[in-house]
């Protein structure tokens, strides 16, 4: 569609004549008749004006077409860190009305679950922050604390409200309707596994080995046998999937999870980089994230900046991203280990600055309490020996 059709679109739509538009921006009605009829364009200054009396952006007058207009909003998504309200009010009219339209295609009820999780991460992260700020005045608020349980993913002790049992009858009647769709028995599993459902979860698991022979139904199988106790016998199962699977980077990243989850960090970040390794360009950077996190956990601070700067080497080499929220947020993690790393050194050099000073008032004290035993010919033994402060920094 050309410009002038969509400011004909928009002029309609909004009621108004070409004469009252015309006023509006200072030009002719006969200016804006050819701009309709797509003689003549607006002059590019204009842009701004109509956009802004119609409601809409300069791009939007150019009616880009919905397959770019959807690719635009997944890039806002993952671009943006905080979605301005008017445009995302926009885009989920735009969405809506295309799903309306288009009732076979399930993209744009996809995008608005996308667009509407990103305002609830939104709503989260603040959320957190009040509920930290709350706990900051007073630390026995304990409302504060179990919202900022839930605002950051954690668990809460109430069973009632952590299990998943709508997730998994949602699912159950998913699978009823689509037997053979093996991402929805991923997805069932999960949920059974983490709610300790073990015999549902079998049930589901020799469903699955019976549509999909990869490496999906070794993994799910050494997960259930893993999350059932029998941890032998899980790795047991992996290490055979290894075995028949060697060049699939899944199945090492997969062994990196199971390795993070038992606390065998090195282990973890040797299989992460076996799965980074086996990837072909556009690679993704979930081993890399995984690694930075080991890092943190272990306290490997310099580990996991290296980490993340490595992860935004390969944003951009991979992905040409190196602006919005997918960089921006890596280096925001950066800057706030960096700022961590420079607080515990401040620590350690106070701390060791107070031993030095200690020492020496200690040593004293040791040699009056060794001369006053001596005089007085008690065996009270020998004055323990003090270390110099130059041993101590060793």
């Amino acid at each position: 569609m050309e410009i002038g059709t969509q400011i004909k679109a928009l002029r309609t739509a909004r009621g108004v004549t070409q004469e009252a538009l015309a006023e509006q921006l200072g030009v002719s009605p006969q200016a804006v008749s050819k701009w309709e009829r797509n003689a003549t364009v607006p002059d590019i200054a204009l842009l701004p004006a109509l956009s802004a009396y119609f409601g809409v952006t300069i791009d939007e007058l150019f009616a880009l077409s919905d397959d770019t207009r959807m690719e635009r909003i997944q890039n806002m998504l993952w671009d943006e860190r905080v979605l301005d309200r008017a445009v995302a009010a926009r885009e989920e009219a735009f969405l809506l009305d295309k799903a309306r339209r288009e009732p076979g295609d399930g993209r744009p009820y996809e995008l608005l679950a996308d667009l509407h999780n990103h305002l609830a991460g939104e709503h989260q992260a603040s959320a957190a922050s009040y509920a930290k700020m709350a706990l900051e005045r007073d630390a026995d608020l304990k409302n504060a604390h179990s919202e900022l349980v839930r605002a950051m993913g954690g668990r809460l002790p109430d069973w009632n409200g952590s299990n998943h049992y709508q997730l998994i009858d949602w699912y159950q009647d998913f699978l009823e309707r689509h037997p053979d769709n093996w991402h929805g028995y991923l997805f069932i599993l999960d949920q059974l596994m983490d709610d300790g459902r073990f015999d549902e979860a079998q049930g589901y698991l020799d469903r699955l080995a019976q549509i999909d022979q990869t490496f999906r139904t070794p993994l799910y199988r050494g997960l259930l046998l893993w999350y059932s106790g029998q941890r032998a016998q899980a790795m047991e199962v992996w290490e055979q999937m290894c075995r028949d699977f060697p060049e699939e980077w899944c199945v090492w990243l997969q062994m990196g999870d199971a390795m993070a989850r038992s606390c065998q960090w090195e282990k973890a970040k040797e299989y992460y980089r076996r799965g980074l390794e086996l990837q072909k360009p556009p690679r993704f950077v979930d081993a890399l994230e995984s690694i930075a996190q080991i890092c943190q956990i272990t306290g490997d601070l310099s580990g996991a900046i290296a980490a993340l700067e490595e992860e935004l080497a390969l944003l951009a080499q991979d992905w040409d991203t190196t602006t919005g929220e997918t960089a921006d947020g890596v280096r925001r993690r950066i800057q706030a280990l960096e700022e961590q790393a420079k607080r515990q050194a401040k620590i350690i050099i106070s701390k060791r600055a107070a031993d030095i000073v200690q020492l020496p008032v200690l040593a004293c004290i040791s040699s009056i309490c060794v001369t006053g035993a001596l005089r007085s010919g008690s065996p009270a033994g020998r004055a323990p020996r003090w270390t110099s402060p130059r041993s101590c920094r060793r």
